[in-house]
């Protein structure tokens, strides 16, 4: 009744138009097993001691593992894996106040890989900057580099579904919830309740173009030792700087579908260059996208996938 009542009140105060009110988001019902004829997916989430895969460590992981229907649409949600681990340098404040994680909540706890892998399968894998938690998710589990990935906040099109941020705590506000944000957990179940809510802008639930996305792939392009004048135009554009030391090209790169990558060679060569410049290309599947493990050939090269065209 309790419940009938707030939201009896919460209908009355937006009825006003003067009022938005935000209700906490609420998981749905956990299922033991899987629907028939359903496919198993993972979100998974990561909190960590820092930004650098390479030295900082994973202190909490979450998968929350869902279902989907050959419609693309989500049918259930099942049992999530949720573990803390203490790092080996203890945790700093600045990262106690961003997830309320304290070195006392971690205090001999451990999360073995193995159970990782084992609870991931072979399922696909979703998370909301795959950019970030694929890198540190590999190298403390090696196992699910073999896994497909995906990434809720790059592969699909929030600005057409109406949003202007690809941030999950903006979408869910947006969106007309909130949750307890930076807890892995929380993180999961938010972006899952995004996936499977069709946008009013689109009428399609964003679930179905990530599947979509993970499913076709698409090419890397870069624009390598570009006039340095042109890094503005690049950057409007929609390339980004890979000044890593990370086996790919240091330079000014943009993920493209596989049949735009002839139209934006030539717009490199004509815009950019000025001349037919050499250019290196990657294909990205599900399989590489988000690591560092890329074919960088040359373009028009017999082995590139673009060489046909």
């Amino acid at each position: 009744m309790s419940e009938d009542r707030d939201e009896q009140w919460a209908a009355a105060l937006e009825a006003t138009g003067r009022y938005r009110v935000l209700r906490r988001l609420v998981p749905g019902s956990i299922v033991d097993t899987p629907p028939a004829g359903a496919r198993r997916a993972i979100l998974l989430d990561v909190e960590t001691t820092g930004l650098d895969p390479a030295k900082d460590e994973i202190i909490e992981l979450a998968m929350v593992p869902f279902y989907y229907s050959a419609a693309d649409e989500l049918v259930a949600i099942g049992g999530a894996f949720n573990e803390l681990r203490e790092p080996a340098v203890p945790i700093a404040p600045d990262v106690t106040r961003l997830t309320g994680i304290d070195p006392s909540m971690v205090a001999g706890r451990t999360i073995d890989p193995a159970d990782v892998a084992a609870f991931a399968g072979a399922s696909l894998v979703i998370a909301h900057n795959a950019a970030f938690d694929r890198r540190f998710v590999e190298r403390f589990c090696p196992a699910l580099a073999a896994n497909p990935w995906a990434c809720s906040m790059s592969e699909i099109d929030w600005r057409e579904a109406g949003f202007e941020s690809a941030k999950l705590a903006y979408l869910a506000l947006s969106s007309g919830f909130f949750y307890d944000r930076h807890r892995a957990i929380h993180d999961c179940y938010a972006a899952i309740e995004l996936l499977s809510r069709p946008c009013q802008a689109t009428g399609r639930a964003p679930l179905q173009d990530l599947l979509a996305s993970a499913r076709r792939g698409g090419t890397r392009c870069w624009a390598d030792n570009s006039p340095f004048e042109m890094k503005d135009v690049l950057k409007s554009r929609g390339y980004r700087w890979n000044g890593e030391d990370n086996g790919q090209p240091r330079a000014w790169w943009i993920d493209l579908e596989r049949d735009g990558v002839a139209e934006e060679v030539a717009y490199l060569r004509r815009e950019i260059y000025k001349y037919d410049a050499p250019l290196r290309i990657a294909e990205l599947t599900a399989f590489n996208r988000y690591s560092d493990r890329f074919a960088v050939v040359d373009y028009g090269a017999p082995n590139s996938p673009t060489a046909a065209g």
